[in-house]
């Protein structure tokens, strides 16, 4: 799964760079009987949830061309959690 994660991650750098925005992390991660492909976006400024729906409106469609993973997840992406 980590090969796969990375590829991802690959897949996903330029288009989320062009928005302005820094792809934090890329994990895979099962809670119970469902699978999550979280990915945590960041940039300088906190990200809202329009430019979340944007991003996720980029990538998911990433996803499905390179159709990378087999089994059935959810795609969960959010913004990292910042201190400032």
């Amino acid at each position: 799964m980590d090969s796969i994660l990375k590829k991802i991650d690959e897949i996903i750098q330029k288009p989320m760079q062009e928005m302005g925005i820094t792809v934090d992390s890329v994990t895979w991660e099962v809670e119970g009987k469902y699978n999550y492909l979280k990915i945590i976006l960041d940039r300088d400024m906190p990200l809202d949830i329009d430019t979340i729906v944007d991003a996720t409106n980029k990538i998911s469609p990433l996803l499905d061309e390179y159709d990378l993973i087999d089994q059935e997840y959810i795609l969960d992406i959010s913004s990292k959690e910042r201190n400032d």
